[in-house]
């Protein structure tokens, strides 16, 4: 039922009124008023509304039509607001302020004094000259450029005589070419600029070439008002799903060493900070953010300012995932439902074989999938895919043994959404998005819940996070996004759950602080209360975390952007805020450095950390208890790490090509900046290294086999350089699951 009812108007109105098209003045602030509780239609009946405030509330955007003609003041402050487009509706608007909405940015201020003509204050301050310089002088220089862009590209290129197939090209290309080649102002208002060279754009053929405006926008630059959060069905997901045709050929031989000209360039960023959360681009990059922050971002993303959340918080935040049949496609099928399949942007795969050569490991390629797009584009081979992890079985008795909890459904991440995927059909079974997201990192938890008749039962959750700092909790089962955490201030890199404590949730973010959360439970009603219970604080922005296998709830591991620590997060500690207890030394040519950029952190066993540095070529195994001194006291002591051995991999140096283990099967994996995966059977290293005397390994490690990218041909071309951010094993090493940065995930099946 809605928080707003005519009697809660007529009594919020200043003065109290009998009618609400008498009401000029209303006061509807401090009501934890949501979007969803503004009635359109009830709205429409303030015909002489003048001054409303909705200051101190939950909202995050405005519906599109409220009909409030003669609205002259708005107080928005204190809100969740992310977009200010829809006060357009309000065109005699002269009062505005939004203050502290932690999504707004200079664009959204310069898109709102566009939009609203008669709009003389803004934030309380007078925007007349301001308004002058946007609405007139920008307009003018930008539709300038706009014309001579047509005049210089794209003019020869429509016929004096053109069917409506040739314009709706023509058209689709000069937007999405204007809108990259096409500059003006300083980079901070580039967003700002986009969207006013597309509305000038539009404007522009419309005039020209006779179309009806907005009649065919790009499909990522639309929002709809109840499709920024959805879920999609398995058949609804298929659709959206590219899979890549792979062109049967030989394996090139694996070679270890890369071209040593093979550097990412550094995008401009004037701190770090910046460069961490500003995406990068991700086929030449030096200095990335983070294993689990972006090389690369299709659209110009805002930087995620939300307030942290409170010591306690209630969520509830109901988004509803449409329901669909699990249609899981058999592998073979026939040649009409794969030209049905086509029909719905699914191409057929025809996997290599790989015949010709002997290996210790025999792995093949079952699926690559195109599942992550923006805007469900099959031409986006930009999104960035960062995070995959499979789901665990729901069998109490089983989850102490990862062979037996091995799971085929693996939840992956990047660009605007999340995925399950079943690998041995390839089928996308639910798709999760938030159109105004950029996910990072997902992580699983059983949580044992109360069902309607009060009885028991254990559900997966899945949590999801990424730029906006804010943790999403999805109940798979139920198609359904029950709540948010607003964890961060900044972007959250990275997530794990305890595997003790089924509640407790870490968040590493950009903001240089890693949090412990407990989530709760949810009830019946998926009411639930979320509790911050730890902050680390990091010298540096921490890219992957782990928790210490024989002591989950004691430490925590963290390889950061400038070095590895550990921090004791023993909770009967009365400090709820605490600095790192150890920082580790690694060797750095001839000495012993502690400052070097770890991208990729995870145990092997109880004991043996496997660590990768930026540094070219180098991952190194150590000992967690021959490097970690409990006994000793203080923090911030320095430790050096106990090197076991040396993997040897690509001597690239691109960084935030993280790595993986299967402790189960003893296996180590990362990938390479060619789409190669590195695979490291160490089951005959371990034992040696298990004995207090175990010495260093002198020689490097080979890898015991290098899975090399098969070619591929999608209409007909190579998709660029791929890299490979992520790759990941079940728990039995039945699966291996690829990430890459070129929006194709590749499932490979162990023979």
């Amino acid at each position: 039922m809605s928080k707003i009812t005519t009697e809660l108007l007529l009594e919020r109105a200043v003065p109290r009124s009998t009618r609400l098209r008498k009401i000029e003045v209303l006061n509807l602030s401090k009501l934890q008023l949501k979007t969803g509780d503004l009635d359109p239609r009830l709205f429409s009946r303030l015909r002489h509304l003048q001054k409303l405030d909705l200051s101190d509330n939950l909202l995050d955007k405005f519906p599109n039509s409220l009909t409030l003609p003669d609205l002259r003041v708005l107080n928005c402050n204190n809100n969740k607001l992310e977009d200010v487009t829809a006060l357009k509706q309000f065109p005699l608007l002269e009062e505005l302020t939004y203050e502290n909405n932690v999504y707004l940015t200079l664009n959204d201020d310069y898109k709102v004094i566009f939009l609203l003509q008669n709009l003389r204050l803004l934030n309380g301050k007078d925007i007349t000259k301001l308004a002058n310089q946007v609405r007139r002088v920008n307009s003018r220089k930008l539709t300038s450029k706009v014309t001579a862009h047509w005049e210089k590209f794209f003019r020869d290129q429509l016929p004096e005589k053109y069917t409506p197939e040739q314009v709706k090209s023509i058209k689709k290309k000069f937007l999405k070419s204007v809108q990259t080649n096409v500059v003006y102002g300083p980079s901070s208002l580039s967003e700002f600029t986009r969207w006013r060279v597309k509305m000038i754009a539009e404007e522009f053929l419309a005039y020209s070439l006779g179309l009806e405006l907005n009649s065919d926008s790009e499909p990522e630059e639309k929002t709809d008002e109840n499709e920024e959060e959805s879920t999609e069905s398995p058949r609804e997901a298929a659709e959206d799903v590219a899979q890549v045709t792979v062109t049967p050929s030989k394996r090139k031989r694996n070679h270890s060493k890369s071209s040593p000209g093979n550097k990412r360039s550094k995008t401009q960023a004037n701190t770090e900070e910046e460069a961490a959360v500003n995406p990068k681009k991700s086929s030449h990059v030096e200095d990335d953010p983070a294993p689990d922050k972006p090389r690369t971002s299709n659209q110009p993303a805002k930087e995620a300012t939300t307030p942290e959340q409170g010591a306690e918080g209630t969520q509830k935040n109901g988004e509803q995932f449409p329901k669909g049949q699990s249609n899981r496609r058999s592998s073979q099928m026939t040649a009409e439902q794969k030209s049905q399949e086509q029909d719905n942007g699914v191409v057929a795969l025809t996997p290599v074989k790989n015949s010709k050569r002997k290996e210790d490991v025999s792995a093949e390629p079952l699926h690559f999938l195109q599942c992550h797009s923006k805007g469900n584009s099959r031409e986006d081979f930009k999104t960035q895919l960062w995070s995959c992890v499979f789901e665990p079985v729901l069998d109490s008795g089983a989850r102490k043994d990862p062979i037996v909890s091995s799971s085929r459904t693996v939840a992956t991440c990047g660009g605007e959404s999340v995925c399950l995927i079943d690998c041995e059909t390839g089928t996308v079974l639910k798709k999760y998005k938030v159109a105004t997201e950029e996910f990072f990192s997902v992580a699983w938890t059983t949580l044992t819940m109360v069902i309607s008749d009060s009885r028991k039962k254990a559900h997966n959750i899945l949590a999801a996070a990424g730029r906006r700092g804010i943790v999403k909790l999805i109940h798979v089962a139920a198609d359904f996004c029950y709540g948010e955490i607003k964890a961060h201030k900044k972007p959250i890199a990275t997530v794990c759950f305890s595997p003790t404590q089924e509640t407790h949730l870490f968040t590493a973010s950009y903001d240089k602080r890693i949090a412990l959360w407990d989530i709760g439970i949810p009830d019946c009603d998926y009411n639930f209360k979320a509790s911050q219970l730890l902050v680390l604080e990091t010298a540096s922005i921490p890219l992957r975390i782990a928790l210490v296998p024989t002591c989950p709830e004691q430490y925590l591991l963290a390889g950061c952007e400038n070095g590895c620590f550990a921090w004791n997060i023993k909770l009967d500690k009365g400090q709820k805020s605490r600095p790192f207890e150890a920082i580790f030394q690694f060797p750095d040519e001839e000495s012993m450095t502690t400052s070097h950029r770890v991208d990729g952190l995870a145990f092997l066993n109880d004991d043996v950390v496997v660590s990768k540095s930026s540094k070219p070529g180098c991952i190194y195994l150590w000992s967690w208890s021959r490097s970690f001194d409990a006994k000793g006291k203080g923090c911030q002591r320095t430790m050096s790490a106990v090197i076991l051995a040396e993997l040897e991999w690509s001597t690239t140096d691109m960084s935030y090509l993280t790595l993986s283990t299967c402790p189960a099967r003893e296996y180590v994996f990362c990938g390479d900046e060619k789409g190669s995966v590195w695979m490291y059977n160490l089951s005959s290293h371990t034992t040696a290294w298990g004995s207090a005397k175990g010495k260093r390994s002198e020689r490097r490690i080979s890898p015991t086999q290098i899975l090399k990218w098969p070619e591929l041909r999608v209409n007909g071309e190579q998709p660029p350089e791929i890299l490979v951010n992520n790759v990941v094993a079940d728990p039995a090493f039945t699966y291996l699951v690829v990430l890459t940065s070129v929006n194709i995930t590749a499932i490979w099946k162990k023979s």
